[in-house]
């Protein structure tokens, strides 16, 4: 396994497709961050999509949030809720919530995109 910092490795980071690994070490050294922050094992379940990839899986096509830079982590319940509240300390602006279903399939969303027209940042939504 290849270290890009103390507790992610490039692996767990690549696109599940293709094999490629295109997100900015500003967004991994966040994520790091976050970890830390929590203090607790954060498991990935998608990091870097390249866009065709995220066209198939995801409504944004191929040029949503993962194909630039953002994680989606396996948590729920208490531990979900302390991590929404750790990635906006920070500074991730982008946070999605799927808390619903069964507890294998829970997650959070966390990017850091900037601000674009039409979608201002920070922000949190709702699967």
């Amino acid at each position: 396994m290849t270290p890009l910092t103390k507790n992610f490795s490039r692996e767990e980071l690549t696109c599940k497709h293709c094999g490629r690994m295109e997100i900015p070490l500003a967004s991994i050294e966040r994520l790091q961050a976050l970890r830390d922050k929590v203090g607790h094992v954060l498991r990935i379940t998608s990091g870097y999509r390249c866009p065709e990839h995220n066209n198939i899986v995801s409504g944004t096509g191929r040029t949503g949030p993962h194909t630039k830079g953002a994680f989606d982590i396996a948590i729920y319940g208490d531990d979900a809720y302390h991590l929404v509240q750790a990635a906006m300390e920070v500074g991730f602006t982008g946070i999605g919530v799927h808390q619903k279903g069964q507890i294998e399939s829970r997650f959070i969303h966390v990017d850091d995109l900037p601000d674009v027209e039409g979608q201002t940042r920070p922000t949190i939504w709702s699967y």
